[in-house]
């Protein structure tokens, strides 16, 4: 089986970033995006989700992590809509539920070419560390509206907000390496009565 994987560069005034995706991988993973609680939930993505992960990102943290964090979310979604192709023969959906102690978060993912984000997550502070947690919305806006998916983001319980956060990563990794498995019954198919994603 071919290797789905791809590389994206992108740079702005704001940010430069290098990133490289091995979807069909172990979990590799290096980070160096200057926003240490950023890679311990890019971290959640690539073990849970079996995604071989390099991102390198020069950003503008002299202002704030805002950029950074965003724009990170826009280069995966545009690796992982290359790595997919045409999609044919994925799930292309997928779920996923993964407590931590107090917490327990669900996200569904489609990989339906539709760029929609269902974001219903209250954090029980505005900062875990130095990390603004508004931004968590930011980084998945980005990779839904570059990826093409539609996704939903539920924290159903929890007080300790890195909990929340780290469960919120452990399932998106988890419900997209479900939606991108190959479906044995599905080869060379395209899963949509269209006919296209």
């Amino acid at each position: 089986m071919t290797h789905r994987s791809a590389q994206v560069e992108r740079n702005t005034l704001e940010t430069q970033i290098k990133l490289s995706i091995n979807l069909d991988g172990t979990g590799q993973s290096t980070f160096v995006t200057g926003v240490p609680f950023l890679d311990h939930m890019l971290d959640q993505i690539a073990r849970h989700g079996l995604i071989d992960m390099d991102i390198d990102c020069k950003g503008d943290l002299d202002i704030d992590a805002h950029h950074t964090v965003e724009d990170i979310g826009i280069s995966l979604g545009q690796a992982f809509k290359q790595a997919l192709g045409d999609k044919k023969g994925l799930y292309r959906y997928g779920h996923a539920y993964v407590p931590l102690d107090e917490s327990l978060s669900r996200v569904v993912i489609d990989f339906s070419g539709r760029p929609g984000l269902y974001y219903d997550v209250d954090f029980s502070r505005a900062m875990i560390g130095t990390f603004d947690v508004d931004l968590f919305r930011e980084f998945f806006q980005g990779f839904v509206n570059h990826a093409g998916v539609s996704l939903h983001i539920d924290n159903l319980k929890g007080r300790n907000a890195h909990h929340i956060a780290e469960t919120i990563f452990k399932a998106f990794g988890r419900a997209t390496r479900m939606a991108i498995t190959a479906d044995p019954r599905m080869q060379g198919i395209i899963p949509s009565t269209k006919g296209s994603l």
